[in-house]
């Protein structure tokens, strides 16, 4: 503030969601064949012991002996999901949402100098002219993003394994692993591009001769980022720089599976991230 005074701005946004990226798995053969590192860095973090209270324990094993790395412990891990896979907050029918839906009804204001500024949930273009009527964070779906929030999830499944279940969507009633809840969001990514029940396109908004002309239905734009709430494409309309990450969910999802990736752990779910795509034909 003018007066050198600090205030927290309680934004629900992708911000409170990253911290579920900062995720490590170590390997119980990697303390193994390194027992002298692994001694020093024990040794450090008895001696800081404080420190890790609110982390992830990284001296507790998990699935085959693995260790956890990460600045969100269990608790926090279940308090984020329960907000991130809330429709009415994070989760959308295609993917996580830039921004909570519950800005909807709750837009937050911020008084400074005798001036209002508001953040409201905006799942399309800007209402403003704020950084040219850009909104990619002020509620619309994201892909890169939401790319790193699924390895994430995946790697935490290497580490809690099928123990951990959580609601998804929250308030459902039904419980999913970490692996479902990655694949259910990256269901919802693709679900973008492909034909729904009446054969239209979610990416193609209301632009009815994408939906309907026979010489450009089926010529798949890769947009910039994607409406929270109906997964019409926005902004560049050919951005393969990141929403061509779709092929690889597509192939990741495809060759994944849940007992495999526990078994062969970080080194099989490295493997697949670094394969190359292979080529990806929409229906």
């Amino acid at each position: 503030m003018p007066d050198g005074s600090g205030r927290r701005i309680r934004v629900r946004s992708l911000i409170g969601l990253l911290p579920l990226c900062a995720t490590m798995v170590v390997p119980a053969e990697a303390l193994e064949r390194h027992p002298g590192l692994a001694d020093r860095v024990g040794r450090h973090l008895m001696k800081n012991r404080d420190l890790l209270g609110s982390v992830a324990d990284p001296f507790q094993p998990g699935v085959q002996g693995r260790r956890l790395l990460s600045v969100v412990n269990e608790a926090k891990l279940r308090r984020i999901l329960a907000r991130m896979l809330d429709e009415e907050r994070f989760l959308s029918p295609h993917g996580i949402r830039s921004l909570s839906r519950w800005h909807l009804r709750e837009p937050y204001v911020l008084r400074v100098g005798g001036h209002e500024h508001t953040i409201d949930y905006e799942p399309a273009e800007s209402t403003t002219a704020l950084f040219g009527g850009n909104s990619n964070w002020r509620g619309p779906v994201w892909f890169p993003t939401n790319l790193l929030l699924i390895r994430a999830l995946l790697k935490s499944y290497l580490y809690y394994g099928d123990s951990f279940r959580i609601e998804c969507p929250t308030g459902s009633g039904q419980e999913m692993t970490l692996f479902e809840v990655a694949r259910e969001i990256s269901d919802r990514l693709v679900r973008i591009f492909l034909p729904d029940a009446r054969g239209r396109r979610p990416v193609y908004g209301g632009t009815e001769v994408f939906h309907s002309d026979p010489h450009w239905r089926d010529l798949i734009l890769f947009y910039e980022y994607f409406h929270g709430d109906n997964g019409a494409g926005l902004g560049a309309s050919h951005q393969t720089g990141w929403t061509g990450v779709v092929a690889r969910l597509i192939q990741l999802m495809g060759h994944l599976d849940p007992e495999e990736l526990l078994a062969g752990g970080t080194r099989r779910l490295n493997a697949l991230y670094r394969a190359r795509p292979a080529p990806v034909t929409m229906p």
